[in-house]
């Protein structure tokens, strides 16, 4: 069943209305018609059964069948990954996985080796929220995982309100053991050049803890799937 994403104001109890880039996907790409079963969710855990009523040139009427519930259950384990910013598509990649993986929030990290020029910020912004839509709808998720704008380090220590906030470095740190179950964690990782030493400094100085991870040398954007996977397994679903 083709999955399609509606905001909640366009939700009532027995009608659904997709947005005109939803309803040109529906017809143009898919080619559904009028009678056809689709799943619909609102981005805040809920999903719908629907049948399709009207297809129009800017948007398309759906009707309610039943509440359903989602294939992805959402994981109790709330994950805040905050990995620095990387060239080309890596990045796009790190939201995709994010997703699939069940985190929360995703906040790219402006720090100091990170070569990376943002040019058009809102623009870049999009296209990850875009990204993080489609795997949504891929994934069976029916929340709508948050990509928010960079951060640097700085505020984004000073805002971390996690049970635990975890600074994965390629040294200075500790091993990874944690002795209590851990209902929230915020996951910070560094750019490729690897972090400078006053940004391991300051994270230890507000509480974060150092985690060195021993074995395989890992690429940026290959330690944040990885890590990601692990915390969620240790701490979330993935039995």
């Amino acid at each position: 069943m083709y999955r399609f994403y509606a905001q909640p104001e366009n939700i009532t109890p027995d009608k659904i209305t997709l947005t005109e880039d939803e309803t040109r996907h529906l017809r143009d790409v898919l080619r559904l018609r009028t009678g056809d079963i689709v799943g619909v969710f609102d981005g805040l855990g809920r999903e719908y059964k629907c049948s399709i009523e009207a297809i129009e040139k800017r948007s398309s009427l759906l009707t309610v069948i039943d509440e359903i519930e989602p294939r992805s259950p959402e994981s109790g384990f709330e994950l805040t990954l905050a990995p620095a910013l990387l060239k080309g598509e890596k990045f796009d990649l790190i939201v995709q996985k994010a997703v699939e993986l069940g985190v929360t929030i995703v906040i790219p990290l402006k720090t100091v080796r990170c070569d990376v020029k943002l040019g058009d910020n809102a623009k870049r912004l999009d296209r990850w929220r875009r990204i993080a839509l489609e795997a949504t709808k891929q994934c069976g998720r029916a929340s709508l995982m948050s990509v928010m704008e960079p951060s640097t380090l700085e505020s984004l220590i000073a805002k971390a309100v996690a049970d635990e906030v975890i600074m994965f470095s390629e040294r200075e740190g500790e091993e990874f053991t944690v002795s209590s179950e851990l209902r929230a964690a915020t996951a910070i990782f560094g750019p490729e050049g690897g972090w400078d030493d006053s940004e391991v400094e300051l994270a230890r100085q507000n509480g974060a803890r150092i985690v060195t991870l021993a074995g395989r040398i890992l690429r940026a954007e290959t330690a944040v799937v990885a890590i990601s996977a692990i915390l969620q397994h240790r701490f979330g679903d993935l039995k």
